[in-house]
C-alpha cells in the first residue's frame, strides 16, 4: 500500500502528463486533521477539466492500484474533488480558482517540491 505522500506525487505527475497547470502539492500534516495533503491543479477549459480529472482516476489506480474513496463535482461547476482519503485532489478550471484560493486558505501548508522529470516509484 503507497503512502500519502507517494499518493499525492502520482496524482500531481498525472496531472502535469495531461497538461493540467499550477500543480501545488501542499503538505497539511501538523496542520489539519482533513487530509495529509492537497493536490491543487488547473484545467483550461472544460473538456480539459474532464481529461484530468479521468487520467488522474485511471492512471493512479494502474500504477498504484489507488481508487478514490469517492468523486465530487462536475464539470459544470468547473471544481471537481477526488478524495483519496489522506490525499484530496483538487481540480479547478481556471476562471474559478482564484476565487477559492485554497493557497491562501491553507498558507501555513508547506510545498511539497515536485520534480516532473523523475516521475514516483510505481508500487502496485
Amino acid at each position: 500500500m503507497p503512502d500519502s505522500l507517494t499518493i499525492a506525487k502520482t496524482c500531481a505527475q498525472c496531472a502535469e502528463d495531461i497538461q493540467a497547470e499550477e500543480i501545488v502539492v501542499l503538505d497539511l500534516r501538523g496542520v489539519s486533521s482533513i487530509a495529509d495533503y492537497f493536490v491543487i491543479c488547473t484545467a483550461t477549459s472544460v473538456p480539459h477539466l474532464k481529461a484530468v480529472h479521468r487520467d488522474i482516476r485511471e492512471k493512479t489506480e494502474e500504477i498504484l492500484g489507488e481508487k478514490p474513496r469517492s468523486s465530487e463535482g462536475d464539470p459544470a461547476s468547473l471544481w471537481m474533488v477526488l478524495d483519496y482519503v489522506d490525499v484530496v485532489v483538487h481540480l479547478f478550471h481556471s476562471e474559478i480558482r482564484n476565487l477559492y484560493s485554497l493557497e491562501d486558505l491553507w498558507s501555513d501548508a508547506p510545498r511539497v517540491p515536485l520534480d516532473f522529470s523523475t516521475p514516483p516509484p510505481a508500487q502496485k
